[in-house]
């Protein structure tokens, strides 16, 4: 058996259905162009029976990705297994995946199907899936490790007769134990490796982290058999998450003598991806989180620092730079020239074209204007608002705030070439800018979550701003950032507005189509 284990990232699907991590289509793109570039075998793009919007954005970045394999997901449905092949049209490597649950509480309690009639509905689902996305389709016997093992290789061997390229158990809800999993694996392994078409098949394992167990799951799948393991940056995902893909390419990484498998993953853009991924979602990564939160590689006692002095591995069982984790010696300040930007830019994993370049060199000189250094946290931070200004119908343009109480705030934004100015008080000046801002672009919102953080040490710090707002009954997640906290805010105001305002017109261009 290979000891290439491959990585089937899902990020983009399972990862986005955590509570705000929601993605626009765009940011869809822009993060799955940097797990490209982190080497991952598949990208999971989403699920495109969901919405219109989510169709979009899962044929966008299967138009967009070529190094890697991109799948969608569907139900053992005909009508999502053809729409998922839509958008996986234009693919250049196609990944159709259909689930259906295998455990006997889904099956009583949600699907009310008799094993009999899930045995059926895995076959037509998989041999649909195979005539309109011949090149792999992977099947996922929903809640395997609360499901009878017996049944389990029932229907993996359905599933491998209809043409199933790959073959996955997941721990749906987090409740097994490394023991259990790798007897799991194994044991449905061994009895279907004689059906026929088996030796082509790829076991896959997808764990959740409920018990705090994913990762070491995931090891346990690998030692068990499972040759694809299912994992997110930074973990993220439904309920407590998903297994942390740095976490387990590292524990292999590092512990080759009792784990001797192998990855495509290029270890120096772990940190660049999961800085990327907490810019675009505002899930602020943990302090003490593994490989990559602030204190990683932190050392404040006195015996570690003098070990580490000494000699790293004293302390430390990987480098930094294994990890991406770099410290720039090249200092960026208003004097900085465009060479030196895209220098930077370049060593952070963004490559620019020469427009964005210019767009990024104004933002940066403006920056430099308010702060004397510009660190790399800033420099994604300005890069990744530079990129969604792009698809913003109003773009803010001033604030200003007279205090009291009540407070009044001025708001001009730009809506095409045109300005647009309003007025309104407010309990505070946050509230009073908030309204006028509604009074913009004409759309009340009710504000579910704000918070507010430093993107790097110092009173100079650039701010970063991430409100949750309800318009419509519908949640939408916005981000901003500013020198200025209460112009930082504005701007995550205005960027939740502008997804609402984006997505209603795609949702109104699809009814009218229909």
């Amino acid at each position: 058996m290979s000891n290439r284990v491959e990585i089937f990232d899902t990020t983009l699907r399972d990862g986005e259905q955590s509570p705000g991590m929601s993605m626009h289509q765009h940011e869809k793109i822009r993060m799955a162009r940097q797990l490209e570039r982190l080497g991952v075998n598949t990208i999971e793009a989403g699920f495109p029976i969901a919405s219109e919007q989510e169709f979009e954005a899962v044929r966008r970045v299967a138009g967009e990705i070529k190094a890697c394999r991109v799948a969608a997901l569907a139900r053992a449905l005909p009508t999502d297994i053809e729409r998922a092949a839509q958008a996986l049209e234009h693919a250049e490597k196609p990944t159709l995946h259909t689930f259906i649950a295998s455990s006997d509480i889904h099956l009583k309690d949600k699907l009310r199907m008799t094993r009999q009639q899930v045995l059926e509905a895995a076959h037509n689902a998989v041999t649909l899936a195979k005539q309109l996305v011949p090149p792999r389709v992977e099947f996922s016997a929903e809640d395997a490790t609360r499901s009878d093992w017996d049944f389990l290789v029932a229907l993996t061997k359905v599933a491998i007769e209809a043409g199933a390229d790959i073959i996955n158990l997941p721990d749906t809800v987090g409740y097994t134990t490394p023991g259990e999993i790798k007897e799991m694996f194994e044991y449905v392994i061994g009895k279907t490796k004689n059906v026929p078409g088996a030796e082509r098949v790829i076991f896959s394992s997808h764990n959740h982290n409920d018990l705090g167990l994913a990762v070491a799951n995931a090891l346990a799948a690998a030692a068990g058999g499972a040759r694809q393991v299912e994992c997110t940056v930074s973990g993220i995902g439904e309920r407590a998450g998903n297994t942390s893909l740095e976490e387990f390419v590292m524990a292999l990484r590092v512990r080759q003598d009792s784990y001797p498998f192998e990855t495509d993953v290029v270890t120096t853009e772990i940190v660049p991806s999961s800085t990327l991924l907490s810019k675009i979602t505002g899930m602020a990564i943990p302090y003490n989180k593994p490989i990559v939160g602030r204190n990683a590689f932190a050392h404040e006692s006195g015996i570690h620092q003098h070990g580490v002095i000494a000699n790293a591995r004293t302390y430390e069982i990987m480098t930094p730079d294994s990890v991406g984790l770099h410290k720039s010696q090249l200092v960026l300040g208003k004097h900085s020239g465009r060479a030196g930007l895209a220098k930077r830019c370049e060593e952070l994993g963004y490559k620019l074209s020469a427009d964005d370049l210019q767009k990024l060199y104004e933002k940066f000189i403006d920056l430099t204007a308010k702060k004397k250094e510009v660190y790399d946290e800033d420099l994604v931070m300005l890069i990744v608002s530079a990129y969604d200004e792009e698809f913003q119908a109003y773009q803010l343009d001033q604030v200003r705030i007279s205090g009291g109480v009540p407070a009044l705030a001025y708001v001009k934004v730009i809506k095409g070439d045109q300005p647009v100015a309003e007025t309104a008080t407010g309990d505070g000046p946050v509230d009073a800018a908030f309204r006028a801002v509604e009074k913009i672009v004409n759309v009340v919102g009710r504000l579910e979550q704000f918070e507010i953080r430093a993107t790097t040490p110092g009173k100079e710090a650039l701010g970063e701003a991430y409100v949750t707002v309800n318009f419509d009954g519908k949640d939408y997640r916005g981000k901003g950032a500013d020198t200025d906290i209460i112009v930082a805010a504005v701007k995550a105001y205005m960027d939740a507005a502008n997804m609402y305002i984006a997505l209603k017109g795609t949702m109104q261009q699809g009814a009218a189509a229909v």
